[in-house]
């Protein structure tokens, strides 16, 4: 089947890219893996929509994107709150949707969260770079061309599907993730934390940073207490792979931590946020608190497969398969 014709930009919103759970295998030669940065959310969008849950959707932020519908779909959207709305009327978001050729999605102001995931049925239908619809911005491969989308942009879908059989597909309310302008981020130690004195490592979770206007897709960086190595090393260390959710200690101190655009790190990383924390970093706004509690690594695999078991509660209480 040909690809159809699904979406119209109609206005770009900020920085709205294709992105899926992202490219990996790739980081020898340079590659970041990219992808949504909250991945939880684009999974729960995907499967609302009745895809599977790695399928491209759209990522936006802050302020999101006009859209005209092209020919009838069903949509979802979830992630941060920016008041989605249907031809001007507010949906329900976490919740799936149908929508009629020429009707429109639009946002408001965000209301809680930073980032929303909008998924068709059907899925974004982009061509896959080493294994991945995701856009890389920094290198500008991936999604649409590479880049963030812009107004007449036309976006395809291979089997786009407009309606959703059985009971519908709904998020439960107390499974839906609370946004917050506090976070408290799970972390264990390491690779390098030893090589920082006690009171550093006292001071690195007695600290309230705040999330820097100097953020990005690449890291986020922290405002507050500087948090000093020992005296008899080097300031930096031998570039080393890194993943998402490594905190570094740059020069001046101040975290940094890393997300899904950076492979590779020349800085020593106290801790590393645990796997199922990850979600709520593409949630957070410039000028949030947040204050870092360790965990064990039991307490981390706890934590992981408590969020995936979740994710498998939903698909069972919708006798979830993908639609055709």
């Amino acid at each position: 089947m040909a690809a159809i014709e699904t979406l119209e930009i109609l206005s770009p919103g900020i920085m709205t890219t294709v992105q899926d759970l992202g490219r990996y295998g790739y980081g020898r030669f340079g590659v970041a893996p990219s992808g949504a940065l909250d991945s939880f959310s684009l999974r729960i969008a995907n499967l609302i929509v009745g895809n599977s849950e790695d399928q491209a959707c759209l990522e936006t932020m802050l302020l999101g994107p006009g859209i005209k519908v092209l020919t009838d779909v069903v949509i979802a959207v979830t992630g941060g709150d920016l008041q989605p709305k249907k031809n001007k009327q507010t949906i329900e978001m976490w919740r799936s949707h149908a929508f009629k050729k020429d009707d429109v999605l639009s946002f408001g102001n965000a209301v809680s969260g930073f980032r929303a995931y909008i998924a068709v049925a059907g899925g974004i239908g982009v061509v896959r770079v080493m294994g991945s619809r995701s856009t890389n911005l920094p290198s500008g491969f991936g999604g649409y061309q590479g880049r963030t989308l812009k107004t007449k942009d036309i976006l395809l879908c291979d089997a786009p599907r407009g309606s959703i059989t059985g009971t519908g597909r709904v998020l439960k309310p107390e499974w839906i993730p609370i946004y917050s302008d506090q976070w408290k981020l799970r972390v264990v130690w390491g690779p390098q934390d030893d090589h920082f004195p006690v009171d550093s490592r006292d001071a690195f979770f007695k600290e309230v940073y705040r999330m820097s206007q100097d953020s990005d897709r690449t890291g986020i960086r922290l405002e507050g207490q500087a948090i000093r190595c020992k005296p008899d090393i080097e300031a930096s260390i031998i570039s080393e792979g890194v993943i998402s959710g490594s905190i570094q200690i740059p020069g001046d101190g101040k975290p940094i931590i890393i997300l899904g655009e950076t492979v590779t790190g020349g800085y020593r990383k106290i801790a590393t946020v645990i796997s199922a924390d990850l979600p709520v970093l593409g949630q957070m706004r410039p000028g949030d608190g947040i204050q870092f509690g360790a965990v064990t690594l039991d307490e981390a695999y706890l934590a992981l497969q408590e969020m995936e078991d979740r994710i498998n509660d939903f698909k069972c209480t919708t006798n979830f398969s993908p639609l055709p």
